[in-house]
């Protein structure tokens, strides 16, 4: 279902991007996630695959940048996902 691009993808279908901002989880909360997820495939006897959906808006000023730099921010925004962002998708 997901398909990923490599930067060189990404850069002959929209250009150079002006930063990549990774998002990373520890490991248990991908277990969990997994968990979840699997629970959707395997209640739907694989008819359905579980995916996490997160459509998000945020801003990043310039004293946020200053901050980051400066060590005083452990990072320059952060996302969370809540568990009505786990979605359906009915495999074909």
């Amino acid at each position: 279902m997901s398909e990923r691009l490599d930067l060189l993808e990404v850069i002959r279908d929209y250009g150079h991007p002006l930063v990549k901002l990774d998002v990373t989880a520890t490991e248990l909360e991908c277990l969990k996630l997994r968990e979840k997820l699997m629970a959707i495939r395997n209640q739907s006897g694989a008819k359905e695959q579980g995916y996490l959906e997160v459509a998000c808006t945020f801003y990043v000023d310039v004293h946020d940048i200053d901050r980051y730099l400066a060590g005083e921010l452990p990072n320059l925004a952060e996302i969370y996902a809540f568990p009505e962002d786990v979605k359906t998708h009915t495999e074909e």
